[in-house]
């Protein structure tokens, strides 16, 4: 059965809330460069995070990542240049300007041509359990985190989880493979009084499998009142074109590298991880 083989990791992002200063943050140097430049996937925590969210990838089936970053990002460049890689290559997507993660998507038109591709965020290690589930086959989907677990098994706060976007399964009708749901609604910062009205809203860590059609829909949306191409716009607009995007309800934790408070704990926590690239 055909696979997804292809990710992309946005790394583009500016990065102001890790570089924000905190007193109560004890970082080494490297690690303080690397937070002083938004560079959170470079910040070494034994080796540097986007490592071990790669070899996860590569763990879940993944042959080929594209970095997606900034034309001034030369700190990804130079050291994966330099690596020989085993299990994977490397590719990079430059993002001219950040103008949010629709256009960040757009960048990666050539890198994924024909295929279904896989995007995910460069600051957050995901479970390779939920990642092998978007890569089995070969549909739009998305992982959809159950509330409670996420806030359980993870190191994000219940207060910053209640402020994520929500994926509304339709569970009304019969799972497909791995146990996907249609998606009925997606909603960016919803209100208590949504989430009250929707309990099987599932939460979005910005894990997605894309088809082509996704590019087509990101050049159709317009700016959020952010003044950003928001993701979550350009779902809503693949699935209005008519490609169903599924589902994956999971009940899985994931490491957040958000700001600097965030470095010890996510140390600590794959301290016992291997990496293999």
């Amino acid at each position: 059965m055909k696979k997804i083989t292809k990710a992309a990791i946005l790394a583009r992002g500016l990065g102001s809330r890790m570089k924000k200063e905190d007193p109560n943050a004890k970082l080494d140097a490297a690690q303080d460069a690397a937070a002083s430049q938004g560079a959170k996937g470079m910040i070494n925590i034994g080796r540097p995070f986007l490592d071990y969210v790669i070899s996860a990838l590569a763990d879940a089936g993944i042959t080929d990542v594209c970095l997606v970053i900034g034309p001034e990002h030369d700190i990804f460049r130079n050291y994966y240049d330099a690596m020989d890689t085993k299990r994977v290559r490397i590719h990079y997507a430059i993002q001219e300007k950040p103008l949010g993660t629709a256009n960040a998507v757009q960048s990666l038109e050539e890198f994924a041509g024909e295929d279904h591709f896989l995007v995910v965020n460069s600051d957050n290690y995901y479970p390779v359990e939920g990642l092998k589930k978007l890569t089995a086959e070969v549909r739009a989907g998305a992982l959809g985190f159950e509330r409670n677990t996420l806030v359980a098994n993870s190191n994000i706060p219940a207060e910053r989880v209640a402020a994520f976007g929500v994926l509304v399964p339709d569970t009304a009708v019969e799972p497909a493979a791995e146990g996907a749901y249609p998606l009925s609604q997606i909603r960016e910062k919803p209100e208590p009084e949504f989430i009250e009205a929707h309990p099987e809203a599932l939460i979005t860590m910005n894990a997605w499998a894309f088809p082509p059609a996704i590019f087509d829909a990101c050049a159709k949306i317009e700016p959020s009142v952010r003044g950003e191409y928001e993701i979550t716009d350009a779902v809503r607009q693949l699935v209005e074109d008519g490609t169903p995007l599924y589902v994956y309800p999971v009940e899985l934790g994931v490491l957040d590298l958000s700001n600097r408070g965030d470095i010890a704990n996510v140390q600590a926590a794959l301290a016992g991880v291997e990496v293999s690239l």
